[in-house]
């Protein structure tokens, strides 16, 4: 028969060929995450380029200012600064609303918006007095912002909002009693599809259910923890973010241990990418394990401030690679103390795969403490002398209101009308000013000629000796 021909041959080569699709299958080759939309816009730059600390070029934006525009061009007086960080040299100021516009090839896509933010030493500008709008294809982004000396710099606001049209117009324009506004640097990077899932489960004190239309929606990235491991730069992240550790939002931490994986982390078709989560996040992780056989560990806790009056969206990334194999991790997942996951089984979940990446959003809008809870801890059925709980990264967005603002109850019309106020009322105070000015010196010219005009008539009574002798209403000319 056909196939019993060679067998001593090709049974050995056959085998060895089908472990290697099943041991590769899970497994897609990852190829670099390329940007459809790519640009990175030093502000404040004459020419050239500058290539920041994670080897990122940075084009200047001077071909997009002619010298008739009213911006201007800030270059730092502090030389360390300069060689530290030649990105954060310069900025672009502006007293009038002004305009960045960037072609989108990638529509219907969220997109990543980050705003750069440091203080130029300049001796004509002081960059703590700046205070201005920032408002983006129609999402009010920043309202009346300004930089404190007590930031942490630089100060780098990063948005992820949808963009339909041919272009993103980003506007800034000063507000309040200030009569500027800066910026640093702009990027603008097409997210992956996979980055924004149009579905989520909506926690609250009396609901747990699914809800959809987030594709919609915008996004303000208010924080990224590497929970148990190091700090992650923009350089090992294919989406260029940055992950703080975990350390200073801990509320509570008893019983728990930090852990470090060296083996690959395996991702999946399907599931979590590394433009969702990098390597560098899955393979660490904090986590509690069971006193003993019978005494179940507490909740692991981490608590974040956020503002009232806002939803939002909470992205918790977990990795098993603690476990010795599949099955052994049950644990319960919890928002402000409300319950969001019963019993969730990683091994299921990554069919049953271990180091194998899985994310879960979570909405919420019960934040009347100005506090965001996210919590971890051992389930009903959380095994003997196993691990109780795990968790490697937590991400928290602020979802914008129902007037496209991430920055209180109004549209971003509201900013272009205040500082057309704002402007209209100092130009109209100035033209009554001088109005008042003209009419006071033409009152003074109109009276001055009118009493030079010639001499009143005298009384009757004076007699022409009088007259005669004496000069005493010479004074009366001016």
């Amino acid at each position: 028969m056909l196939r019993n021909r060679y067998p001593s041959k090709l049974a050995p080569m056959a085998t060895t060929l089908l472990l290697l699709v099943l041991i590769l299958a899970p497994f897609p080759s990852v190829s670099p995450f390329s940007p459809v939309d790519y640009d990175l816009i030093n502000c404040g730059l004459r020419a050239g380029d500058v290539v920041d600390a994670d080897h990122r070029v940075f084009t200047g934006d001077g071909s997009r200012f002619p010298s008739s525009t009213r911006t201007v061009q800030l270059e730092s007086t502090d030389s360390r600064l300069a060689s530290a960080s030649p990105l954060y040299s310069t900025a672009r100021a502006f007293h009038y609303p002004t305009y960045y516009a960037f072609p989108i090839r990638d529509r219907g896509q969220h997109h990543l918006v980050r705003l750069h933010f440091h203080p130029v030493q300049n001796d004509y500008y002081n960059s703590y007095e700046a205070e201005f709008h920032v408002v983006a294809n129609g999402f009010l982004l920043l309202r009346n912002f300004r930089i404190r000396k007590g930031d942490t710099f630089p100060l780098i606001k990063e948005f992820v909002i949808p963009i339909a049209s041919e272009k993103l117009e980003i506007a800034l324009m000063p507000s309040g009693k200030s009569n500027f506004g800066f910026v640093n640097a702009i990027e603008v990077i097409s997210a992956p599809a996979d980055l924004i899932a149009d579905v989520a489960q909506f926690i609250d004190v009396d609901k747990n259910e699914r809800i959809d239309g987030l594709l919609k929606s915008g996004f303000e990235t208010l924080y990224r923890v590497n929970v148990g491991g190091f700090k992650v730069t923009p350089f090992n992240d294919s989406l260029w973010r940055t992950w703080a550790t975990d350390d200073q939002y801990l509320a509570t931490s008893q019983g728990s241990e930090k852990i470090n994986f060296g083996g690959r982390i395996k991702y999946r078709l399907g599931g979590s990418t590394r433009e969702v989560g990098p390597d560098n996040v899955y393979n660490s992780a904090r986590l509690i394990r069971s006193s003993n056989g019978s005494v179940p560990s507490v909740n692991l806790t981490w608590s974040f401030e956020v503002e009232k009056g806002y939803r939002h969206m909470v992205r918790m990334h977990f990795c098993d690679i603690a476990s010795m194999a599949a099955g052994m991790i049950y644990f319960n997942v919890y928002l402000n103390g409300n319950l969001a996951c019963a019993n969730l089984d990683l091994s299921h979940m990554t069919n049953r795969l271990l180091a194998s990446p899985y994310y879960a959003d979570f909405v919420t809008d019960d934040m009347s403490s100005g506090k965001l809870l996210v919590s971890v801890g051992p389930s009903n059925i959380s095994l003997p002398l196993a691990v109780d709980a795990i968790l490697n990264g937590i991400e928290i967005w602020r979802l914008n209101n129902s007037m496209s603002s991430f920055d209180g109850e109004v549209c971003a019309e509201f900013a272009w009308r205040s500082w057309r106020t704002e402007h209209r009322s100092g130009g109209f105070l100035s033209l009554v000013a001088a109005m008042l000015l003209l009419l006071s010196v033409s009152v003074y010219f109109q009276w001055r000629r009118t009493s030079s005009a010639g001499w009143s008539r005298l009384p009757v009574d004076i007699s022409e000796v009088s007259l005669k002798s004496g000069s005493q209403f010479s004074s009366i000319k001016t």
